[in-house]
């Protein structure tokens, strides 16, 4: 009798990764957020023989739209997810303008040594060499693997594994956008193998002293980044 495959939580809150164009060559001017969940587990060939999947659709929106209320219904169903026994780990999906925001805040807050992964994409679903399905493919493989526990919240596009703390998005349309400037990836999926060669030691998930409690139904305090730029005004 084969092994029984891993049980992983696929969590949908929109994106490029579910974005729709009016042709297979837009890759600009498409519309994020508007395939389901369902559709774009169908688009990965070979899915099921990888983990079994239960999907879960939390949102659909573009990621300049995320808001508390989103995070909060996020972070929700991912720890009812991870409290799971049956669960093996948890892969989100997430549109890339705000993916290293819901990353981090991720990696402070979720008590949790099991494999928690996001991943998007830079061309929409309908798109000609769409990036997305591979990217979901590696993220679902990275869930599964042994090698991501207690790695905290993991970030998966471009066969590269980088950790929620140190990624950043650094071009607007390139699928090789996100980097982690100066101290680098954590790892790679080459071949369909998961390989770590680093680890974050900075606090995360269960070493933190933050829980999912300051997203208690109220806003997050507003915090703003300012730019300092030439002729600024006040």
């Amino acid at each position: 009798m084969s092994a029984a495959l891993p049980r992983i939580a696929i969590l949908a809150t929109g994106g490029t990764i579910a974005g729709k164009a009016s042709s297979a060559s837009q890759t600009v001017g498409y519309k994020p957020g508007s395939a389901s969940v369902q559709d774009i587990l169908d688009s990965v060939p070979g899915l099921s023989d990888v983990a079994e999947i239960t999907a879960v659709q939390v949102a659909n929106i573009g990621s300049e739209d995320m808001t508390d209320h989103i995070w909060t219904k996020l972070v929700r169903e991912t720890e009812k997810q991870l409290a799971d026994p049956e669960i093996d780990g948890v892969v989100i999906t997430h549109g890339t303008d705000t993916l290293e925001e819901t990353a981090f805040l991720l990696n402070l807050i979720l008590k949790s040594d099991k494999p928690i992964v996001i991943v998007g994409s830079m061309r929409p679903a309908t798109s000609i060499s769409a990036d997305g399905p591979m990217n979901l493919l590696n993220a679902v493989r990275t869930a599964c693997s042994e090698k991501s526990v207690g790695k905290g919240v993991l970030v998966v596009l471009n066969d590269e594994i980088h950790g929620a703390r140190d990624v950043t998005k650094t071009n607007t349309t390139n699928c090789a956008t996100f980097a982690s400037p100066r101290l680098g990836v954590l790892g790679f999926v080459t071949g369909g193998i998961v390989d770590f060669y680093k680890a974050s030691v900075k606090p995360h998930t269960t070493q933190t002293q933050f829980t999912s409690a300051l997203l208690n139904g109220s806003d997050l305090p507003l915090t703003d980044i300012i730019y300092a730029h030439a002729n600024e005004d006040s």
